[in-house]
C-alpha cells in the first residue's frame, strides 16, 4: 500500500536535500509527499554561490572532498544524474574531472619573504611526537571537554605540519580536542600527502552548482516541495507513553504567520543550528556589517526545543562566543588573467591543479586557492574566480592597518598583493566580495557528550535532527559527510530502513598502515 505519510524539512542545506533523496530512494516515499522549508531565497544552506561577472561572484566557502572518505556522500552522488553529462551521475562527472584535473600543490606555505616553504618534513620534534600520539592513542571520555592547547605544546603550532592541517580543515588552537582527535584518525591518509594535498578532490564547478543544483533539480522531478522565505518559528509537541512528538508547526511565510497541523505518521526533520547563520557580505568599499545570531535566528528553534530537554543538546556550548568560531572569507572576480598567470609562475602550478596557498607568517593567516576555470556555471570566457580566507579576522593586517574583519574587498587585495608582492595594478580588474562568518567553525567548540543531540533523540516518535551538530560516532564535523551522514541516520531510523548504512573507512585500523602514515608525517 502507498504510504500517505508526509514528511517536512526545516532547513534548506545539504542535509535536508540529501534527506528527502534517501526518503525516496531508500523509502519509498512518494516526492509529492515531502517538503523542504527555507528561509532564505536559495537553497544548499552552506554550499551556497552566487553572483555573475557583472556584479561579481560569491561564495561562503568550499568544502574538502575525498574519494577515500565520504561514503554516504558518493553513495547518494550515484543516484543523482550529472546535469551536463547524459546518461552520468553527479558521482561519474566527479570522478572523470579529477582524473583529468589531478591535485599536486607546489606552493602549500608561503612565508614572509614570499619564498615557498619546504614542507617534506612536517617539523616535528621528538617532544611533538610523543604528545601527538598520546592524543591520537587517547579515549574520547578521557578527553571531555578539553581544548587542543590542553595536549600539544606550544612549539607543535608552530611546525609546518599545524600550519598545512589547520588551513586544511579551519582548527583553531582553542578548538576541541576530541574533534581534532576523530581527524587525526578519519583522514589518517592525508598524513603522507597534507604537503601536496594529492588527496583532495574537486568539483567540476563550485559546489553548490555542481552538487546542490543537480540534487535540488532531482528532487523537483520528483515533485518534491521547495518552500522558500519560510520561517518555522515553533514546533508544538506532546508527550504520550514516554514518546515525543510533533503535533503542528507554526511558521512566517513571505512574511506572513501560518500554522500546519501533522498527521499520524508525519515526519519532521529539523536543521538545528548552522555554521553560516548570520553570514553577511561586503564589497570593494564596504566591509561586511557585524552580525549576531538575534538577526537571523537560525539557532532559535534549537534553543526551544533544547529547553528543558537534555536529550536535544546544548546549543549555548556551541553559539555563545563569536570570538573562537569566526573568521572571514573572499571571493575575487577578475576580467583579465594577469593575477592567475601571475601566480602560476610563482606556485608552479595551474589553476585547479594546485591547493590552499597559505602565507604562514600572515598575521590573518591568509589563504587563497585558484579552482578550475570556470569556476560558476554562468562564468563567461575571460572571467576569472578564486576565493581565499583568514583564519584571524580580528588581527591587524601586515600591510594594512586594520582588522581583516574591518577590511573592505579593496583592502583585502592590497594585503594580498602586500604578501605575494604583486603590484596592484595586477588586481586592477578585481571586484573582491568580502564574508564575515561569526559562527563559521562554531561546531569544533570544546563540547561534552551530551551537548550534541543524536539524529533521533531517545524517546522521540516522528522527529529527528540533522545538521553539523549531532553526533555521529567516528565521524567528523565541518564535512558535506557529515550533514549527508546524519540525514541518512535519521530517515533510516525513523521509517526502520534495514539497509547498512555505509559504514566510516578504518583507515587507521590497520596498524601497520597507521604506524606508516605517522611515520611519514613524523619525520
Amino acid at each position: 500500500m502507498t504510504s500517505t505519510r508526509k514528511a517536512y524539512f526545516i532547513g534548506g542545506g545539504i542535509g535536508s536535500l540529501a534527506g528527502a533523496a534517501f526518503l525516496i530512494r531508500d523509502g519509498g516515499i512518494p516526492g509529492s509527499q515531502i517538503s523542504i522549508l527555507e528561509t532564505g531565497s536559495l537553497l544548499g544552506g552552506s554550499l551556497d554561490a552566487a553572483g555573475d561577472a557583472d556584479h561579481g561572484y560569491s561564495m561562503r566557502g568550499g568544502r574538502m572532498l575525498t574519494t577515500d572518505n565520504y561514503e554516504c556522500t558518493w553513495d547518494l552522488l550515484k543516484s543523482i544524474p550529472s546535469l551536463t553529462q547524459p546518461g552520468c551521475s553527479v558521482f561519474d562527472e566527479t570522478l572523470a574531472f579529477n582524473e583529468k584535473h589531478v591535485s599536486h600543490a607546489l606552493a602549500r606555505l608561503v612565508d614572509r619573504r614570499r619564498a615557498k616553504v619546504p614542507v617534506a618534513s612536517m617539523g616535528f620534534s621528538m617532544h611533538d611526537r610523543a604528545e601527538l600520539l598520546k592524543l591520537v592513542n587517547s579515549d574520547e571520555s578521557s578527553l571531555g571537554s578539553s581544548c587542543i592547547t590542553d595536549h600539544l605544546s606550544p612549539a607543535f603550532f608552530e611546525t609546518p605540519f599545524w600550519f598545512m592541517w589547520v588551513t586544511t580543515f579551519a582548527f583553531q588552537p582553542w578548538h576541541s580536542a576530541v574533534e581534532l582527535r576523530r581527524y587525526l584518525h578519519r583522514f589518517m591518509l592525508e598524513f603522507s600527502r597534507i604537503e601536496t594535498l594529492a588527496g583532495v578532490k574537486r568539483t567540476v564547478f563550485n559546489q553548490y552548482d555542481s552538487m546542490v543544483v543537480p540534487l535540488q533539480r532531482w528532487l523537483q522531478t520528483q515533485g518534491v516541495h521547495i518552500i522558500t522565505d519560510c520561517t518555522v518559528t515553533d514546533l508544538d509537541h506532546k508527550t504520550e507513553g514516554g514518546m515525543f512528538e510533533v503535533i503542528a508547526m507554526h511558521f512566517s511565510l513571505k512574511g506572513q504567520p501560518e500554522s500546519m497541523q501533522m498527521e499520524d505518521g508525519d515526519l519532521v526533520f529539523v536543521q538545528n543550528g548552522s555554521m553560516t547563520d548570520s553570514s553577511s557580505l561586503g564589497s570593494m568599499t564596504l566591509a561586511p556589517p557585524k552580525l549576531t545570531k538575534a538577526h537571523n535566528g537560525s539557532w532559535t528553534l534549537w534553543e526551544k526545543l533544547a529547553e528543558g530537554r537534555p536529550a536535544f543538546g546544548n546549543p549555548a556550548v556551541f553559539n555563545s562566543c563569536v570570538a573562537q568560531s569566526d573568521w572571514a572569507s573572499f571571493t575575487v572576480t577578475l576580467k583579465d588573467s594577469d593575477f592567475f598567470d601571475r601566480m602560476q609562475r610563482f606556485s608552479g602550478n595551474e589553476a585547479g591543479t594546485g591547493g590552499l596557498v597559505t602565507f604562514k607568517d600572515s598575521n590573518w593567516l591568509m589563504s587563497i586557492v585558484l579552482a578550475h576555470q570556470p569556476h560558476f556555471a554562468n562564468q563567461p570566457p575571460g572571467v576569472q574566480v578564486f576565493w581565499g580566507y583568514g583564519l584571524f579576522p580580528d588581527r591587524i593586517g601586515n600591510f594594512v592597518a586594520k582588522a581583516m574583519a574591518d577590511c573592505t574587498g579593496a583592502e583585502l587585495l592590497q594585503e594580498l598583493c602586500g604578501h605575494l608582492r604583486f603590484d596592484l595594478e595586477t588586481v586592477a580588474t578585481a571586484n573582491c566580495i568580502p564574508c564575515r562568518m561569526p559562527y563559521i567553525t562554531s561546531m569544533f567548540m570544546p563540547r561534552a557528550p551530551g551537548d550534541r543531540p543524536l539524529p533521533v533523540p531517545p524517546g522521540t516518535k516522528n522527529f529527528a535532527f540533522i545538521s553539523q551538530f549531532v553526533e555521529i560516532p567516528l565521524d567528523t564535523v565541518f564535512t558535506v559527510e557529515f550533514s549527508v551522514r546524519a540525514a541518512q541516520m535519521a530517515v533510516y531510523e525513523l521509517l526502520h530502513i534495514t539497509k547498512a548504512i555505509p559504514p566510516v573507512t578504518p583507515h587507521d585500523a590497520s596498524l601497520h598502515a597507521k604506524f606508516d602514515a605517522l611515520v611519514k608525517a613524523m619525520r
